[in-house]
Order: structure tokens, then sequence, then C-alpha cells
């Protein structure tokens, strides 16, 4: 590349770049552009205790792991 080459590839660099600044403040607001959002209040670690009435001992517990049958075998995919 000749030197010419380098200033013409500085000048539309230069030029695109004040170029986008201009389209991007006219469409963003620039500094007069200012957003507001709501304060909310903060998360409580603390939870109020479950009704008595759903949860206790003998309530269904889907949780549990159901064993249909015994599997002796630990690595089912081995040889």
């Amino acid at each position: 590349m000749k030197q010419k080459d380098y200033l013409l590839i500085a000048i539309i660099v230069f030029f695109g770049a004040v170029v986008a600044f201009g389209i991007t403040t006219f469409f963003v607001g620039g500094e007069k552009a200012v957003q507001k959002v709501e304060i909310v209040e903060a998360i409580s670690a603390k939870f109020p205790t479950p009704d008595k009435n759903y949860f206790n001992a003998t309530s269904f517990n889907p949780t549990l792991i159901i064993d249909i049958a015994e599997n002796k075998n630990e690595t089912p995919f081995n040889e």
C-alpha cells in the first residue's frame, strides 16, 4: 500500500466514527436522556411457616425415591 492509501483509510475511519456518533446521539438522546427506575423493597430471608394442614409428617412426598426392584449391579452398562 502507498502512503496516500493509509491517509485515505484514516479519513474514512474518522468520518465513519463522526457519523456513527452523530446518529447514536440523535436516536439515543445524548446527555438529555435520563432513565428512571422504580425502587423495590429488599427481599427478606424469613418465610412464614407453611400451613400444618398441607405440610406435615403424614403428607405425600413426591420427591421420595421409589424402588421398583432391588438392583445389585452398580454399573449396568459395563461388561
